[in-house]
């Protein structure tokens, strides 16, 4: 029995300064894209983008996009600012302070009900990286067995996935103990949660990296239970390209641009699916406070959520969107609150401009758009992902 270890997890890309600003090139973009700056009249547009996070291999295609100069081959100046939970990404956007916007799925269908006019132009991530984790002996070993536990979750609305799963199982939210966590999983170690919430990306590699004080050796895989949302009901759609709709509709530039930038952003990706290595290498030295292997591990679980892309990356299947609605119309929280109340409308997403990067991406030639052939890497994380 593991469950009362006390040993601390790195932190370091946590502690890095939300204020970091990267851009395609020097000088920095300041300003909205407009028809007074475009590529075609050898001015490069300027471009914000606002992640979700700070810099890490989950945004590695649009760093690659970045520093292999896929933005300003399409004559985009990008400026790239990252958020430490300080910033909302979807809020950022609707407030006309960034162009584009990185965020989940049903965070951003929470905000459209609240009234935000957004739409996801892009669905970079395929599946869901969720995961719940227990110890092996735990007798956690589906949704279902939540019941009467202790169960981590962030907030910050990465939490309905959770929610979502158990609505499925009928399982209701008031018969679990909701356990706020930190981006870590200290509290899992010393045994003041049941079940973590963690990312096969991040937070799993944390357990990973840390060494087991009975055997002196690094945690294993059966060492835990690992509950995968993405084999449940309760799997919902993450990453996405956002994008402002009423501009979108009233602006031929902004909506032109998004085609652009679409186009620079599948290239990042499939750079980072080509040359992973490359890829976190450059998340690194874009600020990432993650050591290499945990780093190169980060750039091949993202690769997983991306690869293969059947129908070209960034297309919304309209079957996973439907789940994830349904999920988010379904899930209620511990205090009996909805995400939304009602079907999202018809902007909330579109297909239209990344098809359209895809089909100016085919003519142009050399690139493989489906990942059809990914294989993943084999990742020895060393401890404390260094």
């Amino acid at each position: 029995m593991r469950h009362s270890t006390r040993r601390g997890l790195a932190t370091g890309a946590f502690a890095l300064s939300a204020a970091v600003i990267l851009s395609a090139c020097s000088g920095g973009g300041g300003t909205s894209p407009s028809s007074d700056a475009s590529g075609d009249s050898g001015e490069l547009t300027p471009v914000k983008l606002q992640l979700q996070w700070l810099p890490q291999a989950q945004f590695a295609g649009y760093f690659a996009a970045v520093e292999q100069g896929f933005f300003k081959d399409e004559g985009l100046e990008v400026e790239i600012i990252p958020s430490g939970g300080d910033i909302v990404p979807q809020d950022a956007l609707a407030n006309g302070d960034v162009d584009f916007a990185i965020a989940w799925v049903p965070k951003v269908l929470g905000s459209i009900e609240a009234g935000a006019n957004l739409t996801d132009i892009a669905q970079i991530f395929q599946r869901s990286g969720t995961l719940q984790v227990s110890w092996a002996d735990s007798g956690i070993d589906s949704v279902a067995d939540f019941e009467g536990k202790k169960i981590g979750s962030w907030g910050f609305g990465n939490e309905w996935e959770i929610f979502a799963a158990m609505a499925a199982e009928d399982l209701d939210a008031t018969t679990v103990q909701i356990i706020t966590q930190d981006f870590n999983m200290n509290a899992f170690l010393q045994g003041d949660i049941d079940a973590a919430q963690a990312m096969t990306y991040n937070e799993y590699a944390q357990l990973l990296e840390t060494t087991d004080p009975e055997t002196g050796e690094l945690y294993q895989p059966e060492d835990f239970n690992v509950i995968s949302y993405q084999d449940t009901v309760g799997a919902m759609l993450q990453d996405a390209v956002w994008a402002d709709t009423e501009r979108l509709a009233s602006d031929e530039a902004y909506a032109d641009t998004a085609v652009k930038f679409l186009k620079a952003v599948i290239k990042g990706w499939v750079y980072s699916r080509e040359n992973p290595d490359e890829a976190a290498a450059i998340t690194l030295a874009s600020g990432s406070g993650w050591g290499p292997s945990h780093e190169l591990w980060m750039m091949n679980e993202i690769n997983k959520l991306i690869w293969p892309s059947p129908d070209g990356i960034g297309i919304i299947d309209e079957a996973a969107w439907n789940q994830t609605v349904e999920g988010a119309l379904a899930a209620v929280n511990e205090t009996g609150a909805h995400l939304i109340t009602e079907e999202p409308p018809s902007t909330a997403y579109s297909n239209e401009y990344i098809q359209k990067a895809l089909d100016e991406l085919e003519e142009e030639g050399g690139i493989d758009v489906l990942g059809e052939e990914f294989t993943p890497l084999e990742v020895e994380l060393q401890e404390g992902g260094n």
